[in-house]
């Protein structure tokens, strides 16, 4: 059998595994979410999956285990979601052209998440690692851009069509509108955390509109791909924080932007001695949606403040996801008795305490 049949037969048997999860769905309310089949409230809360830094297609070919493990471990401490960032240059050949491999791996994860009783949130269009982001993509126009985007999601859509698993499709990772012309190419903020640059604009020339109306408009373009061959998944965009020296810097407006969406998702990093700010921002992105807290960490407070925030935003939001990056609380805590402990690590180490403080709270939700 030809190579290139067999990876289409494999990436079609990942789509009809049997579903073992229940489907998410919005609550009639539009404040939180359900199981489709029971009604029973459901609350995402997990992390954003990295393994020692690296990104997970860097390792879910050559060391799968590695992916097993950490979707258990997950697991153990509570999480029910967990949100994988695929790249578009390992998803997408050439325009029009998704690469299989890339595409059958995609299948064993959704399979993963269906055995361990953990949702995906399928986050997409990433280009995080510049050298990693193809010549040709970075070079196409505005229409040419969104084309290829709605090939990436139209391809992942049909992989994963029909399979509960998948909690939710993010179009992409803290998206930009423009607010005036940008360079050829200039698609990403070209600052880098870390060796990643995870901000990307989604226009190159704003032609005239307002940032809000070409946000809507590409929103309408990737979710009308997606609409082809999945008619059910949820769908959101992964926000940027409203702050007050700029306010929606992304223009992403939230009232403008979550009708496009099943529901609305927001980045927020409480920083030291401001967490009452961070929930005022938050309350910016209550618009009568669902609101999920997808990324946040004791990146630049305490641990009793990030804990807090969390508990405090109940009132808000119905879903919070930190972060993992392959190291249990073992590990770390055999690292600091053999005096191996780095500053990061203790960081990611007293994170893991908070998650499994909050998780039993998490379903506790305080009406607003």
């Amino acid at each position: 059998m030809p190579r290139k049949l067999l990876m289409v037969l494999l990436a079609l048997a990942g789509t009809t595994a049997a579903a073992e999860l229940p489907r998410v769905i919005v609550a009639a309310d539009s404040r939180g979410f359900v199981l489709a089949d029971s009604k029973q409230p459901f609350h995402p809360l997990g992390f954003n999956y990295g393994n020692r830094g690296r990104l997970i297609e860097d390792f879910w070919t050559n060391d799968w285990a590695a992916v097993t493990r950490d979707f258990r471990e997950m697991k153990k401490l509570g999480a029910n979601v967990t949100r994988v960032h695929l790249q578009f240059g390992k998803f997408m050949d050439a325009p029009a052209k998704p690469n299989t491999v890339a595409l059958v791996q995609l299948g064993k994860l959704v399979a993963l998440a269906n055995e361990t009783g953990v949702y995906l949130d399928l986050t997409g269009l990433a280009s995080y690692r510049p050298a990693d982001v193809p010549k040709w993509y970075d070079a196409l126009d505005d229409a040419g851009r969104w084309k290829a985007q709605a090939d990436f999601w139209e391809a992942i859509a049909k992989q994963c069509a029909g399979n509960p698993a998948v909690f939710c499709f993010d179009l992409m990772n803290e998206p930009i509108s423009p607010a005036g012309p940008r360079k050829p190419g200039g698609w990403r903020s070209g600052k880098l955390f870390g060796d990643y640059d995870f901000v990307q604009y989604i226009a190159l020339e704003p032609a005239g509109r307002k940032r809000e109306e070409v946000a809507k408009l590409w929103i309408r373009a990737m979710t009308t791909a997606i609409r082809q061959h999945d008619g059910q998944t949820l769908i959101t965009v992964g926000q940027l924080p409203w702050v007050p020296k700029w306010g929606h810097l992304s223009g992403f407006l939230p009232e403008a932007v979550a009708p496009e969406l099943d529901f609305v998702s927001v980045h927020i990093y409480p920083e030291k001695g401001r967490v009452p700010e961070a929930l005022d921002g938050l309350k910016k992105f209550c618009v009568g949606k669902p609101v999920v807290i997808e990324e946040t960490f004791n990146l630049s407070c305490s641990s009793e403040e990030v804990l807090q925030f969390l508990r405090d935003s109940r009132a808000h939001a119905c879903g919070w996801l930190g972060h993992y990056d392959g190291l249990t609380a073992a590990d770390y805590d055999a690292l600091k008795a053999a005096g191996k402990l780095t500053i990061p690590q203790a960081i990611w180490r007293a994170w893991l305490d908070v998650f499994c403080q909050f998780a039993p709270e998490a379903d506790k939700e305080i009406r607003r």
